[in-house]
């Protein structure tokens, strides 16, 4: 259908050779492996490869301001999965020999002040992204809506319906507190805590967001509102300011706050908790502040998060985040590689890290600690190390990329080991854009 009304579209006197001439074709290779060290002889250490790729079509405009696109992923373990299931690391790409799925599919309208698309696409807002760290990023069925009435400012709005998660082939109402399996896919990462009955009969209706952004000259501010249907209702805001100095050190600050609030009816109904503590209904705040500074072929920043205990609050006032938790795609500031705020729960964290180019855009190390203190999953600290290389020239759109990280402490539960062994996540990642 979407074809049909590109190619009914083109414009008069134009042949369809000139529409595809002017239409773009993009695409990359990724080449993972992953490995998971648990230091602990109850629980089995794993792994996992895949091979993918990803190919986008967008068609020039048509009709005045039309356009169609299009975005294929394919991932395939190439028969490296392990024949013991407890040894692959499933939130690679699941326990699939391969994934397959048309992430994108999607009309377009845009001129020089509104942009609108209907259809499956990929969105980039705080609590609701792309979550593009595995093979196959998240992508959203529904419909959003950008408008730009003054220079500086944007006004978005979203109504998403259904997602496909990083690890499925298909799009379902689901999120990543939902009982996965009864959907086929275990949406690895997340908690799962709702029963499967709840999921098979509950199907969410996805989210509704509003949101504001703006940026004038080295400030940068943005707030939003989304209602996770069956979940939460929550407020977002953050800004962002770097002092126009000439000195080649220029520093910059930045904070953030975050207010949840409703019935989550989902979790009530079902009797379910989050870190052992049932409550009575959603009730989180959060804050964290950011200090950093930039400089010639570098950065270096520290941040602080904060989210308040709230006495017979569903998790004891943890946040509820239906399409980031245990992704850690959420904007909190303090994180690490695996783990984030949302995922331990209310207590708050700090980070440090550091980022250097010996070589400008083609070397690239980053180095950085993060320290939780929480009220229910203990005390955890997580060091992660990077090191990026991009070669250039004939091998424009080539990147080599090795990250590793090594978790300590935690409450029994937190991974595999936690509390008594260190837990050693290491990622090979080869990736290509053409």
């Amino acid at each position: 259908m979407l074809a049909a009304c590109a190619l009914g579209g083109v414009a008069h006197g134009e042949t369809l050779s000139q529409f595809f001439a002017k239409s773009k074709i993009d695409g990359q290779i990724r080449s993972y492996y992953f490995t998971r060290l648990y230091g602990t002889p109850n629980t089995i250490n794993a792994y996992a490869y895949s091979l993918a790729g990803r190919i986008n079509i967008l068609t020039a405009p048509f009709l005045s301001g039309f356009r169609v696109g299009v975005s294929f992923y394919t991932a395939n373990a190439l028969g490296t999965l392990a024949s013991n299931p407890a040894r692959v690391d499933k939130t690679l790409m699941g326990d699939q020999n391969s994934v397959n799925a048309l992430g994108q599919a999607y009309l377009e309208y845009q001129d020089h002040w509104l942009t609108a698309k209907v259809g499956n696409q990929l969105v980039d807002t705080p609590w609701l992204n792309r979550v593009g760290g595995r093979v196959i990023p998240v992508t959203y069925q529904g419909v959003t809506l950008a408008v730009h009435p003054v220079s500086g400012l944007t006004l978005d709005a979203l109504r998403i319906f259904r997602w496909k998660d990083r690890t499925n082939d298909q799009f379902t109402r689901t999120n990543l507190y939902y009982y996965g399996p009864s959907y086929g896919d275990y949406l690895y990462g997340g908690p799962n805590v709702l029963p499967q009955s709840y999921s098979m009969e509950h199907p969410s209706n996805g989210a509704l967001a509003f949101g504001a952004q703006y940026h004038w000259h080295t400030a940068k501010t943005q707030a939003w509102f989304y209602q996770f249907d069956q979940f939460a209702n929550m407020l977002y805001w953050d800004g962002s300011y770097r002092l126009p100095v000439s000195a080649p050190a220029q520093p910059f600050v930045a904070a953030q706050f975050t207010r949840e609030w409703g019935a989550g009816e989902a979790f009530a109904s079902t009797g379910t908790t989050l870190f052992g503590q049932p409550g009575q209904g959603v009730n989180a705040t959060s804050w964290g502040v950011k200090a950093g500074i930039q400089f010639p072929h570098g950065s270096l920043w520290y941040a602080y998060d904060s989210t308040e205990l709230h006495a017979n609050a569903l998790g004891g006032g943890a946040i509820i985040s239906p399409y980031t938790v245990g992704y850690t795609a959420d904007p909190l500031y303090v994180d690490a590689m695996i783990q984030g705020l949302v995922g331990v729960g209310p207590g708050h964290g700090w980070r440090v890290r550091a980022a250097y180019w010996p070589i400008p855009k083609q070397l690239q190390f980053t180095a950085g600690f993060s320290q939780f203190n929480t009220y229910f999953s203990g005390d955890s600290n997580w060091t992660h190390f990077n090191v990026s290389y991009f070669p250039g020239g004939m091998f424009q759109g080539l990147c080599l990329r090795d990250q590793v990280e090594v978790g300590n402490g935690g409450a029994p539960g937190l991974y595999p080991g936690s509390g008594q062994h260190s837990f050693v996540y290491n990622r090979v990642m080869f990736t290509y854009k053409f």
